[in-house]
């Protein structure tokens, strides 16, 4: 017969513990509007919107599901899905720029910060497009504004409203330089183009749209909608404060204030963007 250890013999007979159970991570978030901690599937569930009673805070939504919630089922069909990002300057800050893109497009499942297409809305066909803040920052690069006007230019061959939904808080993309730039004036000649034979283009401010996408397309809509308290500007307002040195009215470059200064024309809740929208079209009709 072995003989056991009292040592061995002790950590035999050691009780098991038990497996502590924590809380799933990512199960709960915080709302930034009531600062009350809500149940993350009953957010989603409301389309983005803080669950709350009084409270009504619109969280930052993906493309992806930006589609899903405007767009009939399954009637979105994506252009340009060929057209592929790449690094014309060999950019490098933290990180090459070339080693970003990948990185970004792992994260996300995005090959940019810009999707386009035709779909239908209540079933109006139109050619929609929007930008999403999670690829850096939704940022305009030479993809982004190269997609936005081919798909601008579609629009006119095909005679269709024109809906761009903007989440974009990082303007123009810094990475691409000069060659980000010149998309602000590309994609705005397209639209002007576009308008000039009777198109009708709504434009969807969402948080945040800023620098040179609200300075450009965001802003030329003939119909311009925001979702509630986006921020909307092109330079931040600390940015602005610290330029001009003065104190910032309340609510500075929120849609609120946007709308109250004559800016822009609506302010939409999400759980009504689909059907304002579909409405707008309905009233302006096929001006071709």
């Amino acid at each position: 017969m072995s003989s056991v250890s009292e040592n061995e013999f002790e950590a035999t007979t050691e009780p098991l513990k038990p497996n502590k159970r924590g809380v799933p991570e990512g199960l709960w978030i915080q709302c930034d509007g009531c600062r009350a901690t809500v149940y993350r599937k009953q957010v989603d569930q409301n389309l983005g919107v803080c669950p709350e009673e009084g409270c009504g805070h619109h969280f930052y939504v993906s493309a992806k599901d930006r589609i899903r919630q405007l767009l009939d089922e399954d009637s979105f069909e994506e252009w340009f899905t060929n057209i592929l990002p790449c690094d014309p300057l060999e950019f490098a800050d933290k990180k090459p720029y070339k080693d970003r893109l990948v990185v970004e497009q792992n994260r996300t499942g995005l090959s940019e910060a810009c999707i386009v297409g035709r779909g239908y809305m209540r079933g109006r066909p139109l050619v929609f497009g929007l930008t999403d803040a999670a690829f850096i920052m939704g940022s305009m690069g030479s993809v982004v504004g190269e997609k936005l006007t081919r798909a601008i230019e579609e629009a006119t061959r095909l005679k269709l409203p024109l809906v761009i939904l903007s989440g974009s808080g990082g303007g123009a993309r810094m990475h691409e330089g000069i060659l980000s730039l010149m998309q602000m004036g590309k994609v705005s000649a397209a639209l002007a183009r576009y308008q000039d034979v009777g198109g009708l283009f709504i434009s969807v401010l969402t948080n945040p749209t800023m620098g040179g996408v609200a300075a450009s397309f965001a802003s030329l809509g003939d119909i311009i909608v925001a979702e509630p308290e986006a921020l909307v500007g092109f330079a931040g307002p600390r940015v602005v404060q610290a330029t001009v040195k003065i104190e910032l009215p309340e609510g500075f470059q929120t849609s609120e204030f946007l709308l109250k200064h004559g800016f822009i024309d609506r302010i939409v809740s999400r759980h009504h963007l689909r059907s304002e929208i579909a409405k707008m079209i309905d009233y302006c009709g096929q001006s071709f």
